[in-house]
């Protein structure tokens, strides 16, 4: 069986992490703050903190804009439920808006819209949650210009887009956001096994992520209240959580990062051949202007002659795991419950319905990829 993603470990992360486990500390050494350099080095950010899971930096970095109950936080509907859940951790409400069809990225245009109801309403959003789906930017500039003069907040969900650019620049850099949110799930640009971390150019953005990540709790004698008892002594100054990474997972990440570009540039060359070879086929496929700019986490076409249950199934008797990404946020239960309804948002539940996910990770061989276009082109006759 051919999956639609997978990860991909040589036998210098492997002789990393061993290095960390016959010689470092497991834990609070000297690696986490050697991989939060190098995602800054690499990304263009000032500041990085390391996290346990991208879920869990989307988590941190609302808190650090003291997200709360009475806010507002807005987000796209075709993501995975952590781009929502986290304004919810922080008792704030959450909202949608819906996608450009043809992008599958946040639209400006409805952003735009809605921003100016919200307006009139005194109902403006605290904080905007950016998901750059599949590994594509969304258009900052325009974001960024309705947001920045409503004093809207922007927190990029970069999970699908380490090694991506916009604008000629790695996404990450900050340049149109407040702080970027990366993880390091398996199959996503690079892993840490499980693993995420916050970007930002802002000290005191990054001083809150530092200090809910790590229990509430520091050690800075600048940051001490009252008398400092001696060398051992800390503090607990807010209510945080243990979001920590492990030195172990960082030394991966390290080793990982090292190779991120020629990671996407594989990605990259194996989406191209799938856009070469589905050309004219009954499907609608990715911007092909995205080639060089995406870092391909996903590969999805839209189905528009075919039931995709059962190109689906035939995909998987033919030893193909397609697989959807995702069920829109708003259709979960628990968010019907909060009075969303399928409708709400149109253009992300009309590409849920149509859409599928082909394989497509790093290791994917030509004879692998060859066998998932023989058999999708088959199905489609």
């Amino acid at each position: 069986m051919i999956p639609y993603g997978k990860h991909v470990i040589d036998e210098q992360d492997i002789d990393a992490v061993v290095d960390v486990l016959q010689n470092h500390f497991l834990t609070q050494g000297a690696k986490v703050p050697e991989f939060e350099a190098a995602i800054c080095d690499y990304t263009g950010a000032t500041f990085c903190t390391a996290v346990n899971s991208g879920t869990s930096g989307l988590h941190v970095a609302c808190l650090a804009l003291g997200i709360g109950e009475g806010d507002h936080v807005w987000t796209v509907p075709n993501s995975f439920a952590a781009s929502a859940n986290c304004a919810l951790y922080c008792n704030a409400s959450v909202d949608f808006v819906d996608i450009n069809p043809i992008t599958r990225n946040l639209c400006p245009t409805e952003l735009e819209r809605k921003l100016n109801i919200a307006q009139q309403n005194n109902t403006l959003p605290k904080a905007l949650v950016v998901v750059h789906f599949a590994g594509q930017s969304c258009d900052m500039l325009a974001i960024s210009a309705l947001c920045r003069p409503l004093n809207i907040a922007i927190i990029e969900d970069a999970a699908h887009a380490l090694g991506a650019q916009y604008h000629g620049h790695n996404v990450g850099n900050c340049e149109y956001s407040d702080m970027a949110v990366f993880s390091f799930h398996p199959v996503k640009s690079i892993t840490t096994a499980e693993g995420g971390a916050i970007v930002t150019n802002q000290q005191a953005l990054h001083d809150a992520c530092q200090l809910y990540a790590k229990h509430g709790i520091t050690r800075d004698a600048d940051k001490l209240l009252g008398e400092v008892e001696g060398p051992w002594y800390y503090q607990q100054l807010v209510l945080g959580y243990n979001y920590r990474l492990s030195d172990l997972q960082a030394a991966l990440g390290i080793s990982q990062l090292r190779r991120v570009d020629s990671f996407v540039e594989k990605r990259r060359a194996l989406a191209k051949r799938y856009l070469d070879a589905f050309s004219g086929l009954a499907v609608k496929l990715p911007e092909p202007n995205s080639i060089s700019s995406s870092a391909w986490h996903l590969f999805m076409i839209e189905l528009t002659e075919h039931d995709r249950k059962t190109v689906y199934e035939q995909l998987h008797k033919a030893g193909v795991a397609v697989n959807v990404h995702y069920i829109p946020i708003h259709c979960h239960p628990y968010y019907a419950a909060l009075g969303f309804k399928p409708n709400d948002f149109p253009n992300a539940l009309s590409f849920y319905q149509n859409a599928l996910t082909l394989p497509l990770y790093v290791d994917l061989s030509l004879e692998q990829q060859d066998a998932v276009i023989a058999a999708l082109r088959d199905i489609l006759k």
